[in-house]
């Protein structure tokens, strides 16, 4: 930590600003990029919305080129802090995040934002980002636990929603890759994709099935999370919304590319699986929503972890659509609606928070140790274990 008493480097005070700025912000993206996504493909037919979906996208295409250049900055006068957020086991997992808004902003540009930049540019745009995006996603699902094995020293009461972080990334791949399966040449490259999609989608939800009984052993045994990392109870819906997006995308995107009996499968497993895994995702919702009313009720403030609120909940929305599409049921329409208009509220909550806290330079500022939860209120004492 450099200190008032030490001699700055001359380039240093024209980025002391991101000292501070960890990963974790490229959920400022991600949160951005999934209401284009997931608006432009609501059952309604409202004048204007592709519109408006079209500039939220564009926001969030400027909110990446603004966080890349920043993070650039970040590693180039602050590699110490750089190298010690991969060695902190509570940020090293938020490296998937770039991942994710990288393909996060590549998808909305195949899906609407070629309105505004052209079919050409937006191919060309999400063809970089969603290989740039799934190279990183692969190697932070390799690197973040190789880590947290051999270099970070965690506990079981450690364990946190934001360790799915990083095996998530692939899934956000396989979703996304199918849209584009058709602008690949007929034969093996679209089978091949299509195909390597679906491998990512086993291995991310192989790897969260391994993290998530970790994650919830912790909120039974271990009590509460502390308040601050409360919001990230949500991120648990991203690989589940994700996985239900992306079976129904295979589905989708299947004929004419795999024989059709494999085709045929697709279409079965958009269903068998979806439905049952968004019926386990209103089930967690409903559990994290009832923890964050507690967190809220006990002094819980704004934290950047109020942006798990938006892209999990995205993910919902459009396992939904794909839901809705696949089985015909007005139901999964509904939901899709319904869950959108939580989507809109809480981005506008998380980014008028978010503005505050960069104009007052709170956010941006050393991190300050989170306030533990409070004790429960049985002979269990261990909840404090984690800060």
């Amino acid at each position: 930590m450099v200190t008032a008493a030490q001699p700055l480097p001359r380039a240093l005070p024209r980025a002391t600003a991101v000292r501070h700025l960890g990963p974790n912000w490229y959920a400022t993206v991600m949160g951005t990029a999934i209401i284009a996504t997931a608006g432009a493909g609501l059952p309604l037919d409202l004048p204007g919305l592709r519109t408006v979906c079209a500039g939220v996208w564009a926001l969030s295409l400027g909110l990446l080129g603004t966080l890349l250049a920043a993070r650039a900055l970040h590693w180039t006068h602050h590699g110490d802090q750089a190298r010690a957020h991969l060695l902190d086991p509570a940020t090293a997992p938020f490296y998937g995040c770039l991942a994710m808004a990288l393909l996060a902003v590549g998808g909305g540009a195949l899906t609407v934002g070629r309105d505004w930049i052209g079919p050409r540019a937006a191919l060309a745009l999400d063809a970089v980002l969603f290989t740039a995006g799934t190279v990183t996603g692969l190697a932070a699902a390799v690197v973040v636990p190789y880590l947290m094995a051999v270099r970070h020293k965690v506990g079981p009461g450690q364990a946190s929603p934001v360790w799915l972080l990083p095996v998530v990334a692939p899934m956000v791949s396989a979703a996304l890759g199918p849209m584009l399966v058709p602008h690949l040449p007929p034969g093996q490259p679209r089978e091949t994709l299509l195909l390597g999609c679906l491998a990512m989608f086993g291995l991310s939800l192989l790897a969260t099935l391994v993290m998530l009984p970790l994650v919830f052993a912790r909120l039974i045994t271990g009590g509460p999370l502390p308040l601050a990392l409360t919001p990230s109870l949500f991120l648990v819906l991203g690989p589940l919304g994700q996985s239900t997006t992306a079976v129904g995308r295979f589905a989708d995107f299947a004929p004419g590319v795999v024989p059709a009996s494999l085709s045929a499968g697709f279409g079965l497993l958009a269903v068998l699986y979806g439905v049952p895994v968004m019926g386990f995702a209103l089930l967690w919702l409903g559990f994290a929503v009832a923890q964050v009313v507690r967190a809220r009720r006990q002094g819980m403030g704004f934290a950047m972890t109020w942006w798990a609120f938006t892209f999990p909940v995205g993910t919902c929305v459009t396992g939904a659509e794909a839901l809705a599409g696949h089985t015909g049921l007005v139901v999964y329409d509904w939901l899709a609606l319904g869950l959108f208009a939580g989507l809109v509220a809480a981005w506008a909550t998380a980014a008028v928070h978010t503005a505050r806290g960069l104009l007052s330079g709170e956010l941006l500022a050393a991190p300050r140790p989170a306030p533990a939860a409070p004790r429960p209120t049985t002979a269990r004492t261990t909840s404090d274990a984690v800060r």
